[in-house]
């Protein structure tokens, strides 16, 4: 069976589209099969991946839509590598699944059974919403990326909440495998403040801050600029070493 990781936090702009696509073409690089599942609906991983979103199927096909396209039927294979493209329509998600029976469970579903790969890297939105439910109930672990800034636990105490709730109700296996500092500049004093404080909520949350922080890297806006992955584009910065250490962490 594929391992399933989210990558979640209900704040926007802390770099889980960037985390997503470095992870994901870091883990297919050293052979891994591995697959990119976009349920943002600003579809940055999908532009990042060249992914096409138009006249084809998406995620929404398979988690939405009357026809429920099964998993195979919806993925792209692109030069990044696999993609199930997002779609802005996802934004209809609360309102189509309300009173549903299985409507948290359509992204469980659609990964049941699935042999293809060996790692599954979901993109979430910055919004507790019933798609982030499906997402999390469908993982194996999530990932939570912050930034390194005053407002950086904003929010962490409702995810965590939700994840609390999902663990006991839905899925009991569900792992955080950590908090992710990015955009990291160790030599300002707030950064090393917000990493104490992180200690602290992570102690909370039964997990830890990965020993990876992910440095602050101009590459990561010039690749996604330019639609490509970071590792393609410069597989030496900074940024990229980090996804790399971050990957061994994971793996190991």
């Amino acid at each position: 069976m594929s391992k399933v990781i989210t990558i979640a936090n209900a704040k926007g702009g802390v770099g889980k589209s960037s985390t997503s696509t470095a992870l994901a073409a870091i883990l297919s690089e050293r052979s891994y099969k591995t697959l990119l599942i976009d349920c943002d609906t600003q579809c940055n991983s999908t532009d990042t991946y060249r992914a096409m979103t138009e006249g084809v199927a998406t995620v929404y096909d398979v988690l939405l839509d009357e026809s429920r396209l099964s998993l195979d039927e919806a993925i792209q294979h692109t030069e990044c590598g696999d993609i199930l493209a997002g779609d802005s329509l996802l934004r209809q998600a609360d309102e189509k699944l309300k009173g549903s029976v299985d409507g948290l469970y359509r992204m469980a579903d659609a990964l049941d059974g699935c042999e293809n790969y060996d790692y599954i890297i979901i993109d979430t939105a910055p919004a507790m919403n019933s798609i982030l439910h499906n997402c999390l109930i469908a993982a194996n672990e999530v990932i939570i990326p912050v930034t390194a800034d005053r407002y950086a636990l904003q929010g962490l105490s409702q995810l965590f909440e939700t994840i609390r709730a999902i663990r006991k109700r839905q899925n009991p296996s569900l792992n955080v495998s950590g908090l992710l500092l990015t955009k990291y500049n160790g030599r300002a004093n707030l950064s090393r403040e917000v990493r104490v404080s992180l200690d602290e909520v992570a102690e909370q949350m039964n997990t830890k801050v990965f020993d990876t922080a992910i440095r602050e890297c101009i590459k990561v806006k010039e690749a996604q600029a330019r639609k490509q992955t970071l590792i393609a584009y410069a597989p030496k910065c900074t940024a990229a070493e980090d996804y790399n250490r971050l990957a061994d962490e994971l793996i190991g």
